[in-house]
């Protein structure tokens, strides 16, 4: 069976401030297809918008039983689903280590039921805000980083694609938030 790849990321303009405005971004593909997604919410945080992007990404998806593939840059994300921390959380009430309340419950609960929904899912991590096009970038050093962080199963050519969907994501992400501070005549 193909699988399902998504590209996300996140960012919010304004972070910690009372007053931001964050975006999300989200690249599908299956096979030749590809489908991209954004959007923005007025105060948030960075972390609710990567996040976001993935939750809208399974949104879209018209089946379960599905093999995903998701790449994102966020450490937070990757790493909750990569070391399964929601398993502590969910037999800790819904509370962290240090006996606090878990950020973006909301989120994380939705995110779940996809993940009961679907085949098996995957997590990569990304380096953000790579440029590929720059001659200074030590594509060596962060292709090798890329291997410790996700197995050595990518090739230097994915790496160099999946950075450049993940650089992808970002624009989209972006072009949220833009599109968030036009509406609101900020």
């Amino acid at each position: 069976m193909a699988s399902i790849k998504i590209y996300t990321d996140g960012g919010c303009r304004g972070n910690q401030k009372d007053e931001n405005t964050g975006g999300w971004g989200a690249v599908l593909e299956y096979g030749d297809y590809r489908k991209e997604l954004y959007g923005g919410e007025l105060n948030t945080t960075n972390n609710r918008m990567e996040m976001t992007a993935l939750l809208k990404a399974l949104n879209a998806l018209k089946k379960e039983g599905l093999v995903i593939e998701v790449f994102s840059d966020s450490s937070y994300l990757m790493n909750c689903f990569r070391q399964k921390w929601y398993e502590n959380w969910q037999k800790n009430g819904w509370q962290t280590a240090a006996k606090k309340p878990v950020e973006n419950k909301d989120l994380w609960e939705k995110l779940l039921v996809h993940l009961a929904h679907h085949k098996s899912f995957s997590f990569y991590r990304v380096k953000g805000h790579v440029n590929l096009n720059s001659k200074s970038t030590d594509f060596d050093k962060l292709y090798q980083k890329f291997l410790e962080w996700n197995g050595t199963n990518f090739s230097f050519e994915d790496f160099k694609y999946v950075t450049a969907m993940n650089n992808r994501a970002d624009a989209l992400a972006n072009a949220g938030i833009d599109e968030i501070l036009k509406e609101n005549h900020m």
